[in-house]
């Protein structure tokens, strides 16, 4: 009787794994059929394009279906409470800020003190600055294209000598980004002695069509070669005129034909994000005000030795990370997401969590992704192709050497004098730190190795350039010599040779 029992619990328990298993793998092959749909309709609206052989391969399917709708980190942290407490905190040292400087000034001058005078400067001659802007962009939007236009009709077996064509084209745009969009509008910064800010604006809009007038070009150029090797379409593939200029407002610096769009534009959210730009702005303006330009006026009338250069680095340090965080959360986060908002651009991943990086390697890929993007498939990836893969480490320090070139030539001609501190922090101690802090670095021992470092060099940037600021406008030169401009006026000045101690 107790195996007759037993062989009825088996036939049931048997005829129970039978039914869920047909289930399991009902549910499983009805899965997997939906993500095969789902992946075929994904891959069918990416439109591929063949690449030709003279340029290194474009993006690939997997890395093209990465374009998605992302929001960014800090959007995310701060639906955290203890997050928004710390964006709080940063509030509450701005009111801070505020409430020193018009207390002092109360008792300074005995009234409100409300004209700042340093905003008023920094941004100074803004009508040209509008000017020069609305001359770059026209160029960009209308120049590029056109070139790009006119070459890829000389593609076509109508005409003979396709290469010559190219090497023309490819030279008279080579001429244009060197001259009308390089050189031109340093000039005008430079031979109307604008302002700080208004420089920025203009020399960083520079680099940034720069760079998008090339990816354009660069992305466009190998479909135009495959359809002349083709001849598929009756006509070259040429972009429309409304996707370049959508890209150009874009907040990405890669050129895609189209973007993920989101549905509707949160006007509120755009509001909100250029308020918080504008609060970016006086928050560095107070910073500047009560913790650097008192510090620095009175370092400048003093001998800048060794032990007054240690002291102001580490006094430094403070606006130097204030000014970090302003400039990231400003740009990288309110100003790129009000654009994005409004152009309706679904794709926020302009920066990562960079702040939990426990190697410079991590850090430099995750700080600003729309640069490193753009450094990594155009530079990197390039150069990569041109030595067969053969020297990793010499296409990174060529990365490493245009992106210091880069940010020094935008402090060079914004501050008006050539002291290449972050250009040697860049090739020197970023060079050293990304080999020696890299992706094995793990640990939280790590992360407080990169924020002190980090904390550090931005003391040495304040400290130094600032200290430079003043000792130009100090100690004028009498000749001004090719060797003197290159030589740091700080390495010098003296109190003896200054001739105006009351200069902003």
């Amino acid at each position: 009787m107790f195996k007759y029992l037993q062989a009825v619990n088996d036939l049931v328990s048997f005829s129970i794994a039978q039914h869920l298993k047909s289930d399991l793998m009902r549910q499983l092959d009805s899965q997997v059929n939906d993500f095969m749909d789902s992946l075929i309709e994904e891959s069918a609206s990416l439109d591929p394009t063949p690449v030709a052989s003279v340029f290194s391969p474009l993006l690939s399917e997997k890395e093209r279906s990465k374009l998605r709708y992302y929001h960014s980190s800090c959007f995310e942290l701060f639906e955290v409470n203890h997050i928004r407490t710390i964006y709080h905190m940063f509030i509450a040292l701005l009111i801070l800020f505020i409430l020193s400087t018009l207390v002092v000034d109360f008792i300074d001058e005995g009234r409100l003190v409300l004209d700042f005078d340093l905003l008023v400067y920094a941004f100074g001659q803004f009508p040209l600055v509008v000017c020069t802007w609305t001359c770059m962009f026209l160029s960009v939007l209308m120049i590029p294209f056109t070139l790009f236009h006119l070459w890829s009709h000389t593609q076509c077996a109508s005409y003979s000598h396709p290469k010559l064509y190219s090497l023309l084209f490819g030279s008279v745009f080579g001429i244009y980004q060197a001259l009308g969009l390089g050189f031109l509008p340093a000039y005008v910064v430079v031979t109307n002695s604008l302002p700080p800010a208004s420089c920025f604006i203009i020399i960083m809009e520079q680099v940034r069509l720069m760079m998008k007038s090339y990816s354009f070009v660069r992305e466009n150029v190998p479909r135009v070669m495959t359809w002349s090797k083709d001849k598929t379409n009756p006509g070259p593939v040429v972009p429309k005129i409304s996707h370049y200029l959508y890209f150009l407002f874009a907040p990405t610096l890669i050129y895609r034909d189209s973007y993920p769009r989101s549905p509707v534009i949160r006007w509120g959210y755009v509001a909100t994000k250029l308020l918080q730009v504008l609060g970016c702005l006086f928050y560095a303006y107070y910073v500047f005000v009560r913790l650097c330009i008192p510090q620095f006026r009175s370092i400048s009338l003093q001998l800048f030795d060794l032990k007054a250069m240690v002291l102001c680095v580490f006094n430094s340090i403070l606006p130097g990370v204030l000014v970090l965080f302003l400039g990231f959360f400003a740009f990288l986060h309110c100003w790129l997401n009000a654009f994005a908002e409004m152009l309706r651009f679904a794709d926020r991943m302009f920066y990562k969590d960079w702040w939990n990086s426990t190697s410079y390697a991590n850090y430099y890929r995750t700080w600003n992704v729309v640069v490193h993007d753009w450094l990594y498939y155009y530079v990197y990836r390039d150069f990569l192709w041109m030595s067969q893969k053969r020297f990793r480490p010499a296409a990174m320090l060529f990365v490493f050497t245009v992106s210091a070139v880069v940010h020094e030539y935008i402090l060079a001609i914004c501050f008006g004098f050539f002291y290449p501190v972050l250009f040697c922090l860049f090739m020197c101690f970023g060079m050293m730190f990304n080999f020696i802090l890299h992706d094995q670095r793990k640990g939280p021992i790590w992360n407080i190795i990169m924020w002190t470092s980090l904390f550090l060099g931005q003391g040495v940037i304040i400290c130094l350039y600032s200290h430079e600021w003043y000792a130009q406008r100090y100690c004028p030169l009498k000749e001004a010599s090719f060797l003197e401009l290159l030589k740091p006026r700080s390495w010098s000045c003296q109190r003896g040779l200054m001739t105006d101690s009351n200069t902003l």
